[in-house]
């Protein structure tokens, strides 16, 4: 929808000329009443003339004596908001991520109902999680009931012509008898609008839906437009998946208020004070220095606060922040600055088929391989004297979610090495992981074995490769060792590997050089009974092609670290070269033929 300002400027945005600006243009209209034409015209032409000259809003927090207060929009971030989400109606997707307080709902449902008065055949949805806060008579939190309110403060000649509220407003429905233009409501089934057409649907506070990605394919075909508003709610539901599409984006941070944002500063590069807003700073202010962005307001409001995942979600659109994160997102941003770079070399490693041995390591800019050490002339690992652990976490391989091998060099506690493949099968992960565990001096491999994890290790006991990890209970006392191949990951268990690894990154002993791997700590986040899960995230920009992102490289990380931390070897017997000509060469060559000469019946 094509929209511009024209007339707006002639509104004055201060509260005081603003009430006189209003009470003038009523005055004007009762002492020549076709002077009405004139203000609705411009209505139609202008949005903006529409919004800050006649709409009005419900504010008892800032104004409990007189809480309709005019709705008279803020240059430096409404205006442009209110166009953005006017251009998107009919034409394309909109995602609105706010903080809490910037007047996101009010911006559109007005915006809606703007369309509802002046475009013919306009046919609006609103949608939230529950009836209730849909269309509920008393409940300022509902949709119709700010649309409502928008409607009762208008003057009479602003109405569309023949409209009656007891005729054309009922439950969950408006109708103007003008244009024919409707807005219905509904709640957030799995079948909302399925079947339906509609101009636009505004689905409010879509991160706390229940069903959202049955909402996002039951809506998809019934509109070109879905305004998603919200603020973040973790990782784990619709609002997040779709915000990382290429869906159009508009950002609404406390931080562009020009009230919550008096004082604005933050610190800079060298950890010292860095005053944004200096012309409303105060001398005697005493900062919080911890690289976030802060003003005197926002500091007040984290005193308030219950939690820094309070904060995270109603104020900082920190959607990682916002669900309960298990690792330090601070400690893992100051990981990635210090240990994260890229690798030294990417490639491939051929091996054997049958065998698993290593043969050639490839370079290529697009491999699964990624290395953090040296080569010699033969592209083989420098590392004489070294030991290295390995932790794999296997997929079904097909495409959903990764496949990883992670591995550590023993000596200096640094990845070494990161094999990232989403389309490769459990029996064949195992056979280039034996081939990578060769070619790092038979390094010792633990996996999951649940699951993919089964498959893995039948192939591992196929090619006789004995460097393994054997399970024992990691909440057992006495730690005995068992017989039993691979890592079975039960609750107290993935608490006990999950929780030694997190340690270790934040404290720096873990140098793990992947910027990915690193990023990934932070979708895990603490459930309700005491465990930890990885909140499934949508098409992460991720070079290893993954549709979707599950964590896979922090779990073979961690399980990586536990054997690191272990140093448990099996050994493997080594043979020892026997020089030529010796007498134990002679002895084993007789033995040899001796052997030869009884399996020929001689």
């Amino acid at each position: 929808m094509l929209v511009k300002s024209e007339l707006n400027h002639r509104i004055p945005r201060d509260l005081r000329s603003n009430l006189a600006w209003r009470a003038d243009a009523m005055r004007r209209v009762l002492r020549d009443p076709p002077a009405a034409e004139f203000y609705v015209e411009a209505c139609r032409r202008d949005p903006l003339f529409f919004i800050n000259g006649f709409a009005w809003t419900y504010s008892p927090k800032e104004c409990p004596t007189h809480p309709k207060q005019p709705f008279v929009l803020y240059k430096r971030f409404q205006d442009s908001a209110f166009l953005d989400i006017l251009e998107a109606i009919g034409d394309h997707d909109l995602l609105i991520e706010k903080s809490r307080d910037m007047g996101a709902s009010y911006l559109n449902i007005y915006a809606v109902g703007y369309c509802w008065r002046f475009f013919d055949g306009f046919s609006g949805l609103f949608v939230s999680r529950v009836e209730d806060l849909v269309d509920k008579p008393g409940n300022p939190k509902a949709m119709f009931w700010k649309f409502d309110y928008l409607m009762d403060n208008f003057p009479m000649w602003l109405l569309p012509v023949g409209y009656d509220k007891n005729i054309h407003r009922s439950k969950l429905h408006v109708e103007n008898p003008e244009n024919g233009a409707v807005i219905d409501g509904e709640s957030t089934t799995g079948n909302v609008a399925r079947g339906d057409r509609r101009t636009a649907i505004l689905l409010d506070e879509f991160a706390a839906v229940e069903f959202g990605h049955r909402v996002l394919s039951s809506t998809r075909d019934a509109t070109n437009c879905r305004l998603f508003n919200s603020t973040p709610c973790g990782t784990s539901n619709a609002f997040y998946d779709i915000r990382q599409t290429t869906i159009k984006k508009l950002r609404l941070h406390w931080s562009e208020h020009p009230i919550k944002s008096k004082g604005l500063y933050t610190t800079d590069e060298h950890g010292f004070l860095k005053v944004i807003d200096k012309e409303n700073y105060p001398l005697d202010y005493r900062p919080i220095l911890d690289n976030k962005l802060r003003s005197p307001w926002y500091d007040k409001e984290c005193e308030r606060a219950a939690s820094d995942q309070e904060i995270a979600q109603e104020l900082d659109i920190d959607y990682l922040g916002s669900g309960f994160q298990y690792f330090n997102s601070r400690n893992i941003e100051k990981a990635i600055r210090d240990q994260a770079r890229p690798p030294d070399y990417v490639g491939d490693l051929e091996y054997d088929d049958m065998t698993g041995d290593p043969i050639r390591f490839t370079p290529n800019p697009s491999g699964s391989l990624r290395l953090w050490c040296m080569l010699d002339g033969d592209m083989k690992p420098i590392a004489s004297g070294h030991k290295f652990s390995a932790g794999a976490d296997v997929s079904a391989g097909t495409g959903a979610s990764n496949s990883c091998l992670e591995g550590f060099d023993i000596t200096t506690c640094v990845k070494a090495f990161e094999y990232v493949n989403p389309h490769i099968r459990p029996e064949q992960f195992a056979k280039q992981s034996v081939a990578i565990c060769k070619w790092f001096g038979n390094a010792q491999l633990i996996w999951e074995s649940y699951g993919p994890g089964s498959q893995f290790g039948a192939k591992l006991q196929e090619l006789k490769y004995s460097h393994i990890y054997l399970r024992k209970r990691d909440e057992a006392l006495s730690g005995k060792q068992s017989d039993i191949p691979g890592w079975c990951p039960t609750k107290e268990g993935k608490l006990v590997v999950m929780g030694t690894y997190r340690a270790a990154v934040e404290r720096g002993e873990c140098i793990n050089r992947s910027k990915e791997a690193l990023e990934e700590t932070l979708e895990y986040i603490h459930l309700p009974d005491g465990s930890i899960e990885h909140s499934r995230a949508l098409s992460k920009v991720d070079p290893s092609g993954a549709r979707t992102n599950h964590g896979d490289r922090c779990i073979a990380d961690a399980l990586a670290w536990k054997l690191l931390k272990e140093r448990s070897y099996v050994s493997v017997e080594e043979k020892k070269e026997v020089p030529v000509g010796c007498l134990q060469w002679r002895r084993d060559r007789i033995e040899a033929l001796g052997r030869k000469l009884t399996a020929n019946g001689w």
